[in-house]
Order: C-alpha cells, then sequence, then structure tokens
C-alpha cells in the first residue's frame, strides 16, 4: 500500500462510484427538501448538505495528496451533519409526513457513509487511527496498515 492509499481494492472502485453517486444524491435530496421548507435556518441546512455533498465527492475522487490525506473528513462531517438534523428535529419538530420522509433519507444517507466508511478503511477503529494521524502526524499522515 503506498503512502496515500486505502485499503479499497480496485475491484471495489465500481462500488465506490456507486456508494458515492448515492451519498450525493441523499445528501442533495435532503438538502433539496430543506430548501423548500422556507425560512433561514432550512436554507442554511440546505446548504450545508450541498456543501458537505460536495466536498465528498472531491475527498472520493481528488489524487491530491492532501485530499487524500483528510479524506476521512468528509465521511465523518457528513453523517454527523445529517446525526445532528435528526437530532434537532427531534427537540423542535416540526413532526409531519415530509420531515419523517427526510430522516428516513438522513438515516439511509449515515448508514451509506457507514458502509462506505468500512470498505476504505476496513473497520471503524481504522478510520479513527487514519483520523489520527493525518491530523497529528504518522506514516505520511496515513495510520499505519
Amino acid at each position: 500500500m503506498t503512502a496515500h492509499t486505502h485499503p479499497a481494492t480496485r475491484s471495489s472502485h465500481g462500488f465506490g462510484v456507486a456508494l458515492t453517486t448515492a451519498i450525493v444524491a441523499l445528501a442533495l435530496t435532503t438538502g433539496y427538501i430543506h430548501l423548500g421548507l422556507g425560512g433561514m435556518l432550512f436554507t442554511l441546512n440546505a446548504l450545508g448538505y450541498a456543501g458537505l455533498a460536495a466536498l465528498y465527492v472531491i475527498g472520493s475522487v481528488a489524487p491530491l495528496p492532501l485530499v487524500a490525506r483528510f479524506s476521512w473528513f468528509p465521511r465523518v462531517a457528513l453523517a454527523g451533519y445529517a446525526a445532528l438534523t435528526i437530532v434537532a428535529w427531534a427537540i423542535q419538530g416540526p413532526y409531519f409526513g415530509l420531515a419523517y420522509f427526510a430522516k428516513a433519507v438522513e438515516l439511509g444517507l449515515i448508514g451509506l457513509i457507514v458502509i462506505d466508511s468500512v470498505r476504505v478503511y476496513g473497520s471503524p477503529m481504522a478510520l479513527v487511527r487514519s483520523a489520527f494521524a493525518s491530523v497529528f502526524g504518522g506514516r505520511n499522515g496515513m495510520a499505519a496498515a
């Protein structure tokens, strides 16, 4: 394994593209739902999803060493953002059909990010090790195999 590659194999490339596409589609779907609700909070939420979806794509396809070093970040940020959105909704509502659909989309989004993270890093702990190594130093910013 070279300094800036992940355990994902070449044969998983097609699956990775499909996962990334599905993740971006779900992020943009829930962002679009929030955008349609009006108000500053929902608009900002939609913009957050759009920005994180773009970051996810960049983190998945950009061959730059710095991007590869921090490719864990869009995964953690987007999953955390979706989880935070669900928690905020659970606290304040509103509770109607479209909101439940949006929460289902966000749960699916989190699930696909977990699958993608395991595909790329091998395990949740390997993702954590890669994150710590990229931030605090390590073998070229990547966790040791």
